[in-house]
């Protein structure tokens, strides 16, 4: 599933290839994207000149130059693919904005489960998240008290939005194996000491994850093998410790982590 380095990335491609040009035609062409991106918000769109992208958690935003706003959540499995008209559409094209110099903006989703959804002007509402983890507004002094907060295991109250935007599952147990905290110790019983380095580890595997390598599911993590450190590698041995990795699962998600050196 992208997770937000993901997200950010393809953000930035659509950024490169979008910004500045005017929409000919938008199409949903399949019938589970239809659902939110309708025909006649796709005649909304055309004409427009795309003004500006950015991304919010894991939550791309597209504004036009009226005002309209194009949100988009890739979900599972979807991506950016950027072409020209009259080259061949890329494999699970599922929605597509043609523009008036020839580029063609595909997303692609195999699984079909993107949304997109137009809003019009001041009429988007986003729900209710936590500081971008990599920005100067994720302090100790608010992380600590939002995880005082949280009776639960540790791992799952990562995945809330509202603690910290844009932590996906597999970043959230790679950020636990660097900090050494166990998966489903409470999340509020973290002293201060260790909340900073959970802090901490949660901006560093961030920076420094693998981007594209997010096609890795729950059954399957071999797109990442090679880079995560502890997702994906049950039964194999800590990279840190020796000692063979474990795979409990979590609200409904696989959780790994060392039972050695995650205390």
């Amino acid at each position: 599933m992208p997770e937000l380095p993901e997200v950010e990335f393809a953000a930035g491609r659509l950024r490169d290839a979008a910004v500045g040009r005017t929409i000919l035609t938008a199409e949903a062409l399949h019938a589970a994207i239809g659902r939110s991106l309708t025909p006649e918000a796709c005649a909304r769109m055309e004409g427009r000149r795309i003004a500006a992208v950015a991304r919010r958690a894991k939550i791309q935003l597209i504004t036009l130059d009226d005002g309209q706003v194009l949100e988009v959540h890739f979900r599972m499995t979807g991506d950016w693919s950027v072409g020209r008209t009259g080259e061949a559409p890329p494999a699970f094209e599922r929605a597509r904005l043609t523009c008036t110099d020839g580029t063609r903006i595909s997303l692609t989703d195999s699984r079909a489960f993107a949304v997109l959804r137009l809003h019009a002007p001041g009429a988007l509402i986003l729900p209710p998240l936590g500081p971008e983890p990599l920005s100067e507004a994720f302090t100790m002094p608010e992380f600590l008290t939002a995880l005082g907060r949280r009776r639960g295991p540790i791992k799952p109250a990562l995945l809330d939005q509202k603690l910290v935007a844009g932590v996906g599952n597999i970043y959230a147990a790679e950020s636990l194996w660097v900090a050494q905290i166990h998966p489903t110790r409470a999340a509020a019983s973290l002293s201060r000491i260790r909340a900073a380095r959970l802090r901490d580890a949660i901006r560093e595997v961030l920076r420094t994850a693998p981007v594209g390598r997010y096609f890795a599911t729950e059954d399957s993590a071999s797109a990442g093998e090679e880079a995560w450190r502890v997702y994906g590698r049950e039964g194999q041995p800590c990279l840190r410790c020796g000692r063979g990795i474990t795979r409990i699962t979590q609200a409904g998600r696989s959780t790994f982590y060392c039972g050695g050196c995650q205390r």
